[in-house]
């Protein structure tokens, strides 16, 4: 199969919304809970990674089995769906958007039911073409498996695809699909991680953009 147009998929968390602080928050909400260490948000940005729970048991200095991150995943979202009202767009990210010249979709690791009317709330109804999140109820696995389900339904060639997120495990994502990846140094990963990765790294979203475009130029 020949690929076709370029196509953009937006990570949300720690991209398009700035939830890098509230995040932070939960986690230590979950740490504090299991009476383990809090964290900063440079030393969550240093080790925080996919799976969550190998993160949790990381930082807790023991295994957390599914049933153990079944309950610290709902210690999490309890603490911050009450605190996702103070969490804003990323400063330049309805320029960023508005910036791709071609079709773009969101695909989120949060769930779908709560992240379709969050779309709406924060004014971007209609600017994707799919809006993808999270259908289960314990989340914390790593995106692939969910962008290749994201491309089969808008029937995208992964070659054709640029993906813009602020972890490696977009990156990861994005190379399971035969695709590219731009990573934003402004979410919740170390820039010296991303940098590491060998994939580009953009200090905002404009920037970002600018260099997906860059990415996909050739197949055009």
């Amino acid at each position: 199969m020949t690929p076709s147009k370029p196509h953009l998929v937006w990570d949300w968390n720690g991209t398009l919304l700035d939830d890098l602080s509230l995040v932070v928050a939960c986690t230590n909400a979950v740490f504090t809970r299991e009476g383990g260490p809090t964290v900063t948000a440079e030393e969550h940005r240093v080790r925080f990674r996919r799976p969550i729970a190998d993160y949790y048991a990381e930082v807790l200095g023991r295994a957390v089995d599914d049933e153990a991150f079944g309950r610290l995943d709902r210690i999490f979202h309890d603490a911050y769906r009450l605190g996702l009202t103070s969490c804003e767009l990323a400063h330049d990210a309805v320029d960023a958007m508005a910036a791709w010249p071609g079709s773009q979709s969101l695909l989120s690791m949060w769930f779908h039911d709560e992240l379709v009317p969050a779309i709406q709330t924060y004014g971007l109804t209609g600017r994707f073409a799919r809006v993808d999140g999270l259908r289960a109820s314990v989340g914390g696995d790593r995106k692939a498996e969910s962008l290749v389900r994201h491309l089969a339904e808008l029937g995208v060639d992964g070659r054709s695809v640029v993906l813009i997120g602020d972890s490696l495990d977009d990156a990861d994502a994005a190379r399971a699909v035969g695709g590219r990846a731009v990573l934003y140094a402004g979410g919740f990963t170390d820039r010296a991680r991303l940098m590491a990765s060998g994939h580009p790294v953009a200090d905002t979203l404009t920037e970002a953009v600018t260099l997906a475009t860059t990415l996909v130029e050739p197949a055009q």
